[in-house]
């Protein structure tokens, strides 16, 4: 599971929402938690589980490619596909990693996230009549001028 793994924007989650990452996941299933941490791990999640395709292919390319391997199992047309298949992963990589990083820049700091707001109220000075006059039906309308 991507949860599990490690992504190259750990560090990034955790400076921004004070908490190591399996911690930040464990708040996300709360009934309070916020939506964009919810957004951020889920952009998280697609971020590890796509850098460990590149990484699979990575290594099968150099699997392919070792100098004691025998040439005649060298295949072209594998090594074509392969290289199609990292660039849509790498493609889809930095994706991810410009839409959290997207996020996160917009993030307020930690200390501000769970901080609670706090509204001004207004409170009336002077008393209204106790029955006021409602205005007239054409309050404040022009009279038509007649030629």
């Amino acid at each position: 599971m991507s949860r599990d793994k490690a992504s190259t924007m750990d560090a990034d989650l955790q400076a921004v929402f004070g908490s190591p990452v399996p911690d930040l996941y464990e708040a996300a299933v709360g009934h309070d938690a916020s939506p964009a941490l919810a957004r951020a791990l889920e952009l998280r999640s697609f971020l590890a589980l796509t850098e460990e395709q590149v990484a699979r292919v990575r290594d099968r390319v150099r699997a392919d490619m070792d100098p004691d391997r025998d040439m005649a199992e060298l295949s072209a047309e594998k090594l074509r596909f392969d290289a199609s298949w990292l660039d849509a992963a790498l493609e889809a990589r930095d994706g991810y990693r410009a839409a959290l990083g997207e996020l996160l820049r917009t993030m307020p700091p930690a200390a501000q996230q769970a901080r609670p707001v706090r509204t001004a109220q207004l409170r009336a000075t002077a008393p209204l009549p106790p029955f006021a006059a409602p205005a007239p039906q054409r309050a404040g309308a022009a009279r038509a001028r007649r030629p």
